[in-house]
């Protein structure tokens, strides 16, 4: 159990934290809760880069952190998403259900491409790409703004997360193609 390891751990003890905040603000709108579901996000995805960096800076690099730091990424990015594509009257701006749709299929259908080549091929290392990252780092930072443009409405973010809505949608299309397209060469070869 390394140090990335535990704050791995620790992302994922977010989670819950975080849909429990989010939850608990659209029920009774206090600012406590507002606040609390922004920091919880805010932390988690810091945390996300700070596991990182010290698995490669220490060389804490295993095979526990390869599984679960996309599963954390994962964890988090679908309750985000999930959660703000539900319509809410006091809970807007929300994600259009087309991007949440959007992100669940390319994640279901990478999974199932995963799943499928570890079993016929026994093939197991699935490295992330830059474009994977790149749609992780956006899907990120799009969750964070629609909590914070709802938590602070005079920000006037709507603008920019329309932006960040379609960059996102765009991102995880060609991200899912690239992944597929290199899996399959891969296997190939």
């Amino acid at each position: 159990m390394t140090t990335a390891n535990k704050i791995t751990i620790f992302r994922i003890l977010l989670v819950p934290f975080f849909i429990v905040e989010v939850l608990s603000y659209v029920g009774d709108g206090e600012e406590l809760h507002r606040f609390l579901a922004i920091a919880a996000f805010l932390l988690a995805s810091v945390c996300d880069g700070v596991d990182g960096y010290i698995a490669r800076r220490y060389n804490q690099r295993s095979e526990l952190g390869a599984i679960l730091d996309p599963l954390a990424d994962k964890m988090l990015l679908v309750a985000g998403i999930v959660l703000l594509s539900l319509h809410h009257e006091q809970y807007l701006p929300h994600l259009p259900l087309w991007l949440t749709a959007t992100v669940i299929s390319r994640d279901v259908l990478l999974l199932t491409v995963a799943i499928v080549i570890i079993l016929i091929a026994g093939y197991r290392a699935f490295p992330p790409s830059i474009l994977g990252k790149f749609t992780t780092a956006f899907q990120i930072i799009l969750v964070f703004a629609i909590v914070l443009a709802e938590a602070y409405p005079n920000l006037q973010l709507a603008s920019a997360n329309r932006i960040l809505i379609y960059t996102v949608a765009a991102l995880t299309t060609l991200s899912g193609f690239h992944y597929s397209f290199s899996i399959a060469r891969k296997l190939s070869s």
